[in-house]
């Protein structure tokens, strides 16, 4: 019997460390946003091919009257490197590559002074492209303390692990949980999402 309870006492106890851990893995804050927000500290920043993205992000400038920020990459993607069934392609060999880091552009100035950050980018291979990947690492430490907003767009995969895999570029950030758009979301949905369920008010 003594035997038994001691036995139970270290499933016990690994249970809860291992629960503990994943709690710590996981820094998405799933509240709705508690404060106000005024259009100068509210970016948008996002990450088109095809312009679905750019769509969505048009509609949260609109509703927040946000700075808009496209991020451009250097070498842009032709329709041949967007091709993701061919092993051979740009984003296919960027996604096997965790060191991949396509250059960008354009370079945001003050990016400290905003304290929310809209961050849209397409899904590719379920995760976000490695370009999101250089943005975070971009700009570092001057993301602490920022809230940053996922969001994405696909025509079937989820945001899933997208955006948590991103969490230890910006890791002092405090990030909310996403919101993945379709191709026929309408204003009126990305309206919703920001009154209702992110609970956003411009002041």
């Amino acid at each position: 019997m003594k035997h038994f309870k001691n036995f139970f006492s270290l499933i016990l106890m690994f249970f809860i460390s291992f629960t503990l851990i994943s709690c710590s893995k996981d820094k998405t804050n799933n509240s709705p946003l508690s404060s106000d927000y005024s259009a100068n500290e509210t970016l948008i920043a996002y990450f088109s091919c095809t312009n679905n993205t750019k769509r969505i992000a048009n509609y949260i400038e609109d509703y927040t009257n946000g700075t808009l920020f496209e991020i451009t990459p250097t070498i842009p993607y032709t329709n041949e490197d967007l091709q993701y069934n061919n092993s051979s392609s740009r984003t296919y060999l960027e996604d096997l590559d965790n060191n991949a880091r396509p250059e960008i552009a354009n370079q945001i100035e003050n990016i400290e002074n905003y304290k929310i950050i809209f961050l849209g980018y397409p899904i590719w291979f379920g995760k976000a492209p490695k370009i999101i990947y250089t943005f975070l690492e971009t700009y570092g430490d001057s993301l602490n303390e920022t809230i940053i907003i996922p969001f994405c767009t696909s025509a079937s995969s989820g945001i899933g692990n997208s955006a948590t895999n991103v969490h230890s570029l910006a890791p002092n950030a405090e990030w909310k949980s996403g919101k993945k758009f379709s191709s026929s979301t309408s204003k009126n949905e990305v309206e919703t999402w920001l009154r209702d369920e992110l609970n956003f008010t411009v002041v």
